[in-house]
């Protein structure tokens, strides 16, 4: 419908007090919030790159242990923001609301390195989040967009430079 706007509320950060990484998207798709799992679209790339990394293997809560035993946060940068359809172009920055990543990381002291799933994201982290960080002990690694809309970089491109990060 013309006009139409969707609120869209992201999850809470799927981490262990010993992460080490965390990966962070923009806001969940639709197909994910309406499955309630990160990464549900069955054409974003992102668990089979994790499948082949850190093992994340069967269903959704075997894959983000998996995750998670590897060290690996999952989160995004938004909160919560007005974004009609999917489309991380489609998020409305006047109503984006980012995370906790203050509290985050005081509670996640292992942390030292940031992986951001796509330019988008981290284009919001830099712009909304790291002003208010003390981010002199983190690394920041933008990394290609797993979504199916970032078609111009082959699985196997995709693959190796995430892994060149994480492994």
């Amino acid at each position: 419908m013309a006009g139409e706007t969707n609120s869209a509320v992201g999850f809470p950060a799927i981490a262990r007090a010993d992460a080490r990484i965390l990966i962070l998207g923009s806001l969940p798709s639709e197909r994910s919030l309406h499955a309630n799992q990160y990464y549900a679209h069955p054409q974003n790339t992102f668990w089979k790159i994790m499948g082949e990394i850190a093992g994340a293997q069967g269903d959704y809560n075997e894959r983000c242990e998996a995750l998670m035993d590897r060290g690996i946060a999952l989160w995004d940068v938004l909160a919560s923001s007005v974004r009609p359809g999917s489309m991380d172009a489609d998020i409305q920055s006047k109503t984006a609301v980012a995370n906790n990543f203050t509290g985050f990381l005081s509670d996640h002291e292992a942390v030292k390195t940031i992986c951001f799933n796509g330019q988008k994201a981290a284009q919001m982290f830099t712009r909304m989040v790291q002003p208010g960080l003390d981010s002199k002990r983190l690394v920041f690694a933008s990394l290609p967009s797993t979504s199916p809309a970032y078609a111009s970089m082959s699985y196997a491109d995709k693959l190796a430079r995430w892994r060149s990060i994480l492994v």
